[in-house]
């Protein structure tokens, strides 16, 4: 097996999902004293606009401030220093492999809803890490 050294866990900043996510990073951190790092992205809204006024930035603005509010939270309550946290706005699966890359992950880390069809194997967005990955993928099946 592989001596993975560093780890990217892309989290939801929903505890009931993260947690298993986590669970199985730390299990492979552990074993062989890779480095964590978490990411989180907050999904871009676009321009919305009522009577001419645009308010797609204000509420992304307030989306970001509370990911990053949350995932201060989460790293500090699992041990992860702020350094190793990172919060972007932009599609999920274009945030996780551009970060990936950026620190060159041996192990990216996430999570698959998977619901029916095609998506009962992997959700869009593990599907999508899982294609364009250059380094390998662990995809932890989540309950609903």
């Amino acid at each position: 097996m592989k001596g993975y050294k560093r780890i990217l866990v892309a989290v939801e900043l929903i505890s009931k999902t993260d947690s298993e996510i986590i669970r199985h990073a730390e299990v492979m951190a552990k074993e062989f004293g890779a480095s964590v790092t978490l990411v989180h992205a907050v999904e871009h809204l676009g321009s919305y606009g009522a009577y001419g006024i645009g308010v797609g930035f204000e509420i992304e603005k307030i989306l970001l401030d509370n990911a990053n509010k949350e995932m201060k939270s989460l790293g500090h309550h699992i041990g992860i220093p702020e350094s190793k946290q990172v919060v972007k706005i932009g599609p999920a699966k274009f945030v996780i492999l551009e970060e990936a890359e950026k620190m060159k992950a041996d192990l990216l880390v996430v999570g698959s809803h998977g619901r029916h069809g095609l998506r009962a194997i992997l959700g869009s967005t593990a599907n999508s890490v899982l294609h364009g990955a250059t380094c390998d993928v662990l995809a932890v099946r989540l309950k609903e």
